[in-house]
């Protein structure tokens, strides 16, 4: 089968399309023929050495396709799934843990459904989770025009919180104030001293930072005291080291660093959140933007744009017809 396989890590040059065998599913996986994978910003980490990988390995968390094979037979063969989760997406066959499938309704894209789950996950457990936005709230979100950004703005503007959402440019400001939210701010060194001012001269109650290294100084700032900080990503690189003395001249404020795993591990938590996001986008009230789609031999031109911030929403491969 092709694939993109990575021998070394690197920059995107290291995406190489090659033959490689096909995977062998075990009892607890299904084998999938993938039509389209998602592509997210976890997948460069992997890529950089960022995130451990035995070498060589195919990229890629997530996708669509129809089931090849299920060792169990519980899953009928051509039944249109999605996934996040399995890694080795950027592939025309993955091998996907039974527990991370899900179908997919019709009338969803292919598009949508390769990339609904893993941001729209993300997004689910920054808003209904980490910290549970309630009526009244307020919220600042780095990289607001970004995959997770854009719907972590719906769900928290549908909850009725003030969303005070950070981009780079206008053509992403206009697409945070569609996705709802309240004022759209450009990345500064007075960041904070602005989100206060606009808030009332008051720090928000949560900080959503997919950015990182760039933006976390602001982020500690702009907080109220006793808010919490969630880092969720690093696009602009990992964060130095925090002395937790910091936390406490902020105001007594909370830091995390949540990840997917963490927020999914609960019995049924994964099937909740993905219903949640499923249906959400089935009854309209969560829309996706998928604004670029690229071939499978394409994808370090897809992971070039995607940190060189030239893409808004989320972005896919195309694997097969």
């Amino acid at each position: 089968m092709k694939a993109i396989q990575i021998t070394h890590t690197g920059g995107p040059e290291v995406l190489s399309l090659q033959e490689i065998d096909s995977p062998v599913p075990t009892e607890d996986e299904v084998l999938v023929n993938v039509q389209v994978a998602g592509v997210n910003f976890i997948d460069t980490y992997y890529r950089e050495g960022v995130y451990h990988a035995p070498l060589p390995f195919v990229p890629g968390l997530e996708g669509t396709g129809r089931v090849a094979y299920d060792p169990r037979g519980d899953i009928a063969v051509g039944t249109v799934v999605a996934w996040c989760d399995a890694f080795g997406s950027y592939a025309q066959q993955v091998c996907v843990p039974r527990e991370r499938l899900v179908a997919v309704p019709e009338g969803v894209s292919p598009e949508v459904a390769a990339s609904m789950l893993l941001q729209g996950i993300t997004a689910h457990y920054l808003t209904y989770g980490v910290y549970d936005l309630k009526e009244g709230d307020s919220c600042l979100i780095t990289a607001g025009a970004g995959g997770v950004g854009l719907l972590a703005t719906q769900m928290a503007a549908a909850k009725g919180v003030r969303v005070f959402s950070v981009v780079s440019s206008d053509e992403k400001e206009k697409l945070a104030i569609e996705a709802g939210a309240t004022e759209v701010f450009r990345y500064s060194d007075n960041l904070a001293e602005i989100v206060r001012r606009r808030n009332n001269g008051a720090g928000v109650d949560v900080v959503y930072d997919g950015v990182g290294k760039d933006t976390f100084a602001e982020s500690l700032e702009a907080v109220r005291p006793r808010g919490t900080v969630c880092l969720f990503g690093a696009a602009s690189g990992p964060v130095e080291p925090v002395d937790p003395q910091l936390l406490n001249t902020h105001g007594s404020i909370f830091l995390t660093r949540p990840s997917i795993g963490a927020w999914t591990s609960g019995e049924g938590e994964f099937r909740m959140r993905a219903q949640a996001v499923t249906q959400a986008i089935v009854d309209g009230t969560l829309r996706f933007r998928v604004s670029d789609a690229y071939d499978l031999a394409d994808a370090e031109q897809a992971h070039r744009d995607l940190q060189g911030r030239r893409t808004t929403g989320s972005i896919v491969l195309r694997v097969q017809d």
